[in-house]
């Protein structure tokens, strides 16, 4: 035990079965919700994904309560870590990370435009933005709040930033059309998203850029988003290329592109978090979030 707290394989396992719990609970308690929308006015709400993240909250409640004995600013999710700069920052440097590359793809054929049904462009994008958002914040508690923590505690944050990024690549091979290659960029991604979050010492800017990345797929480029097809009103991109350079069924994120400009991004974090630094440790270090919850942003 440190400082009175069980070792982090044990936390790690009680943060498995309160997430279980946690969500189970939850579960229960918005389908019963749903049900009784449904049944007084026809309509169907999506529950999945605000009870994944209600599962996750909960979790994280108890092991910051019951074990930890610390505040959100553990997990990066204190308000100094609410700070509209890095959540801004870390929300365009996703979007340009992804968008960019895909918009360089259209001129060149590589990625195609085609016309679909008419639609409500904004309501489309809006619906989206509520489907998507509880869903990346369900998944960034899920791999990069608690557990980072802990991992990043016990053994530093290079193992905890590949760990959780090769989970993070793991929990998407049973979508549709997963490949190898393209779990690959997804852990990519993760690693990405970790950075933003050791560069900012904020979740809220992983979630920002997490949201912004499947946003930019699903709600401006109208593409599939990890595999998973969303409605496209008036166009939709589409491969034409080589499915290693355009992601192939998966969508954009899947291609080489989209991995380039993660590598580009992460250069980018890299050299401003790490300019003055001698090592690779000390980098590293320099990523790292300040004990207030500031970071270089």
């Amino acid at each position: 035990m440190v400082d009175g707290r069980p070792g982090a394989v044990w936390r790690l396992v009680g943060y498995g079965l309160a997430l279980v719990v946690g969500t189970t609970l939850a579960t229960m308690v918005l389908s019963g919700v749903a049900g009784a929308v449904y049944a007084g006015t026809g309509t169907r709400l999506i529950v999945h994904a605000w009870a994944g993240l209600a599962g996750a909250a909960l979790a994280h409640l108890a092991m910051l309560r019951w074990i930890e004995r610390r505040g959100w600013g553990f997990v990066a999710l204190a308000a100094a870590a609410a700070r509209p700069r890095p959540i801004a920052a870390g929300a365009l440097l996703d979007a340009l990370a992804l968008g960019l590359p895909s918009a360089a793809l259209l001129p060149v054929g590589a990625l195609g435009a085609e016309r679909a049904p008419d639609g409500s462009w904004w309501g489309t994008a809006l619906s989206q933005l509520a489907l998507l958002a509880p869903a990346a914040l369900y998944e960034e508690l899920l791999v990069r709040g608690y557990p980072f923590q802990v991992l990043r505690e016990a053994g530093g944050a290079w193992p905890a930033l590949l760990l959780t990024s090769a989970v993070f690549g793991v929990l998407h091979w049973q979508n549709p059309g997963a490949t190898v290659g393209s779990v690959a960029i997804v852990s990519l991604a993760g690693v990405f998203l970790g950075a933003v979050l050791l560069a900012t010492g904020s979740l809220w800017a992983a979630f920002a850029a997490h949201l912004a990345w499947n946003w930019t797929l699903a709600g401006a480029l109208h593409a599939a988003v990890s595999g998973l097809p969303f409605a496209a009103p008036d166009y939709r991109v589409v491969d034409a290329g080589p499915d290693w350079l355009t992601g192939g069924a998966w969508g954009p994120e899947g291609g080489a592109a989209a991995a380039g400009g993660m590598l580009l991004a992460m250069g980018w974090l890299w050299r401003r978090g790490g300019r003055a630094a001698r090592t690779t440790d000390d980098a590293l270090h320099s990523l790292d979030a300040r004990p207030d919850g500031r970071g270089s942003f």
